[in-house]
């Protein structure tokens, strides 16, 4: 007797994706993506799963050797447990090959590079960091993208209005 195939359960809205960096895309030009791991404790990956998370201030740090994650928020759900203190802003680890680890160090070391954190998600029940190597937009830079934006808009719109 065959099993019935089932569906692994992801979020609430069927997305495996927890948080976006929406900022990332405006402020930097993306130029590599790294997929990390996370360490995280428990009340994290509760609170992850409830959707309590904000990455839009978060950013990358390498200390000896290691990359950090600073300014991720993960709010700790009200029925947290009273043995465990929970620190929404607290620093936690990226976890990625030795190599990899080098590759963006020797790169951010070079003027106007810097890693960013793009999005949290689920990936085979395990939580990952998508990262990316990233330089800086200038003032001009970044009205460009909002033309493009704005022009794209337009169009939509046109073609909306020729369908009706």
């Amino acid at each position: 007797m065959a099993t019935p195939n089932r569906k692994k359960a992801t979020t609430s809205s069927g997305d495996s994706r927890l948080a976006d960096n929406k900022k990332a895309q405006f402020n930097y030009a993306i130029e590599e993506r790294f997929e990390a791991g996370m360490v995280l404790q428990g009340w994290e990956v509760k609170a992850l799963r409830e959707g309590k998370v904000q990455l839009t201030d978060g950013y990358v740090v390498v200390r000896e050797g290691e990359l950090f994650l600073i300014g991720c928020q993960i709010n700790p759900l009200r029925t947290a447990s009273t043995h465990v203190n929970p620190e929404a802003a607290r620093t936690r680890k990226l976890l990625l090959h030795k190599d990899q680890i080098s590759r963006l160090i020797g790169k951010t070391e070079q003027k106007g590079f810097t890693i960013v954190p793009l999005n949290l998600h689920w990936k085979n029940g395990k939580v990952k960091c998508e990262i990316a190597l990233a330089k800086g937009k200038a003032e001009h830079d970044k009205r460009d993208t909002i033309k493009e934006r704005e022009g794209k808009r337009e169009v939509e719109r046109a073609m909306k209005q020729r369908q009706r």
